[in-house]
Order: structure tokens, then C-alpha cells, then sequence
């Protein structure tokens, strides 16, 4: 019987607003390329990959500014070849750095608080668990997110970041649960899908714009509301 319901959190509850591909459109005009905001979003998928794996490897937090900043600049070169434009590393770093310095702030995805009204109203316990090394109770409040959400835990405080276990062990131990009574929903496969599934707890991949359909190991879905489809215990 499944308890708990974990949440990766961005690109899972929430997004950048404006959204990330609006700004790389309007960033990438500034420099002269002309990118559709589809293809960007194909683009970011690619680099989130990388970050993701990367990230698993070395920490970016744990990174000197130089290395980051030499990642963020393959970062971008590999968001604009997913959208079909081939730039040099300086270039790319140029319009990282553009991008970086526009405003932004967090908004919570549509389909965010009518499917936590529906797993709280199912008496499930609810939690993030996070890379995200920022001041959650804050962001937690700003988005009305606390009433929903039962505890958050980010690699910050555990030392450890998605895909290794400790960060999936401390929230399992303070849900009060055994690996096979929680599921992990979240938007990347190696750190969310892969790093549950490690630790034994179930494992769903949100694919809101249908851009890992090559994925077979595990269900996909491409709203949050589909979860509850998933409390059914045979399916499991």
C-alpha cells in the first residue's frame, strides 16, 4: 500500500517564470539566432541531461566559479545544438551569461495544486525531495505550497545530492515509510527514476512536453493528476 508520494521539484511543481525557453528566444535574437520556442524546449532537455549527470559526478555546488561557469557555458551550447544551432563554447558562455541576468522568479506548474489536494485528500504523507540549495521555507511559503506539503529535503542539508540514496533515505525516514510504500515522481531519469529505484521505492518520469518517449523502464506521465492513477496497489 503506497503512503507517501515524493516530488522532485523543479521542472516538477514549478518552473522559471517567464518560462526558460521565452527567455533563450528572446537572449539568442540579441545575438542574432533565430530559435523557435519548441525547438529550445528539445534543447533544454539534452542540457538538463548533461547537468543532471554531471551533477551526480560533481556537485556544481561543489565547483569553483570558473569550473561552473565552464559548465554553464556547455550547458548552453548544448541547449542551442538540441535547437539545432552549432556555437562556439564562447558564444555559448555570451548567451549564458545574457540569460543569466534576466529576472526571474518561481511559478507553480497548473496542474500542481489540484493534484496535491487530491493526494492529501487521500491521507497520504507529501514531501520534496530537492537538489535545489536555496531557502525552501521561503520559497515554500511564497508559492502557498506549505498547507500541501508535508516536509521538504535538499541535498544542502543531507550533503548528498539526487541520484545517491541518502537524500532518498532521509525522506523514506521521515515519512515513516518502507521503500515499497512510496513512489518518487520526477522529470529526469537518471536522478529522480534511477536514484528511487536505487533505494527501492517506486518511480514515475513526468514527461510534460512528450520528449522521452524512448524511456520504457518505467511510467511516464504528463500531468501530476495521472498520479493518483497510480495508487492502485496491483499495478504495482
Amino acid at each position: 500500500m503506497i503512503k507517501a508520494v515524493f516530488f522532485d521539484f523543479y521542472n516538477t511543481l514549478v518552473r522559471f517564470w517567464p518560462p526558460v525557453e521565452n527567455t533563450q528566444a528572446l537572449v539568442c535574437a540579441e545575438f542574432g539566432i533565430v530559435l523557435d520556442k519548441d525547438s529550445i524546449k528539445h534543447g533544454y532537455v539534452k542540457a538538463d541531461q548533461l547537468f543532471n549527470e554531471e551533477n551526480a559526478n560533481y556537485p556544481l555546488a561543489s565547483r569553483t566559479d570558473n569550473e561552473r561557469e565552464q559548465f554553464f557555458a556547455s550547458y548552453e551550447q548544448v541547449i542551442l545544438k538540441g535547437a539545432g544551432t552549432d556555437v562556439s563554447l564562447q558564444l555559448a558562455a555570451k548567451v549564458w551569461k545574457r540569460v543569466s541576468q534576466v529576472p526571474k522568479s518561481l511559478a507553480l506548474f497548473d496542474d500542481v495544486i489540484p493534484a496535491l489536494q487530491d493526494l492529501k485528500h487521500r491521507g497520504l504523507t507529501l514531501a520534496v525531495i530537492s537538489n535545489l540549495r536555496q531557502n525552501m521555507e521561503i520559497i515554500f511559503r511564497e508559492l502557498a505550497l506549505t498547507s500541501y506539503v508535508d516536509f521538504y529535503v535538499t541535498s544542502k542539508e543531507v550533503g548528498a545530492e539526487k541520484p545517491h540514496p541518502p537524500i532518498f533515505e532521509v525522506a523514506m525516514e521521515r515519512a515513516h515509510i518502507r521503500p515499497h510504500e512510496g513512489i518518487h515522481v520526477g522529470d529526469q531519469y537518471q536522478s529522480d527514476v534511477l536514484g528511487a529505484r536505487n533505494v527501492g521505492l517506486f518511480s514515475v518520469l513526468l514527461d510534460r512536453e512528450e520528449l522521452n518517449e524512448q524511456v520504457k523502464q518505467c511510467p511516464l506521465i504528463k500531468s501530476l493528476v495521472e498520479i493518483s492513477d497510480f495508487l492502485i496497489e496491483d499495478h504495482w
